[in-house]
């Protein structure tokens, strides 16, 4: 029988960022995941936070190269990936000079939002499609992990939705405790804009808040997955709204047999 094929996209992944829920998370569930016998592939951005040389990270020449635009501008895609040895595990790395070169995730030291982090989290979710396009590799499962990904779910259900990589696939949203209280600025729906997404599909990022975001990668997935004891009361009444299978918090340890079984039940239908 083919291995289930699981594409994780996420945040934040330890030991390449300090240890966090969600960069547990990100470190170990792939590994479980692989070891259940499914077939995996990691991705995250390349933080500047990340240490190139201690975690010997170095560019896959045939995945860089192109250019994504947004808002008219070309940004140059740059691939990365180092292994988690222990795990027999690889991280792919989305990194771009302007968006990735700071020594902070989204606000800077004096604690203030970042002005890009619209445009950034718009890279990273083409990014990671643009490369999982190029290795020809077809998910049967997409599960996503922080805020920062939550593009994800909207671009393929919209934008990438007739390419034959994510025609037949279910997507997994994971709610954390990961919000943002500031709003994005305005012009953020026409920087998500691409071929093959309608208007009337933009109603959420008209008001780009954590909340709209959310609820946005909500209404593109199959099923939602409680990664945190305490969510956004909003995002949790949204999601409970949806009607879409939902897997309850599973605290920290030993998560991974629910999770598997979760996997196994949304791929089946």
């Amino acid at each position: 029988m083919e291995k289930k094929r699981v594409l994780f996209v996420n945040q934040e992944i330890m030991p390449y960022l300090p240890e966090t829920p969600l960069s547990k998370i990100g470190r170990f569930l792939p590994q479980k995941t692989q070891e259940k016998g499914k077939e995996i592939r990691t991705f995250m951005p390349r933080f500047g936070l990340v240490n190139e040389r201690r975690n010997q990270l170095h560019e896959v020449i045939r995945l860089s190269g192109m250019n994504l635009i947004i808002d008219d501008i070309d940004h140059p895609l740059i691939i990365k990936v180092a292994s988690i040895q222990q795990a027999r595990m690889q991280v792919y790395f989305i990194d771009n000079e302007d968006f990735f070169h700071r020594k902070f995730l989204f606000r800077d030291k004096s604690k203030n939002f970042f002005d890009d982090n619209d445009e950034r989290t718009v890279f990273f979710a083409k990014g990671v499609l643009e490369t999982v396009k190029k290795l020809g590799w077809a998910p049967d499962l997409i599960h996503t992990h922080g805020w920062f990904a939550s593009l994800l779910p909207f671009y393929v259900r919209t934008a990438y939705k007739d390419n034959p990589i994510f025609g037949d696939l279910k997507i997994i949203c994971s709610l954390y405790d990961d919000e943002f209280s500031e709003t994005f600025k305005a012009g953020f729906v026409d920087k998500i804009k691409m071929n093959g997404i309608e208007d009337n599909q933009l109603e959420h990022y008209k008001h780009a808040s954590y909340v709209s975001l959310m609820k946005g990668a909500i209404d593109h997935s199959d099923a939602l997955l409680v990664a945190s004891p305490v969510i956004n009361a909003e995002v949790m009444e949204y999601a409970k709204a949806s009607g879409k299978p939902m897997l309850d918090y599973q605290g920290e340890e030993d998560y991974f047999n629910a999770y598997n079984d979760f996997y196994d039940q949304i791929i089946e239908g």
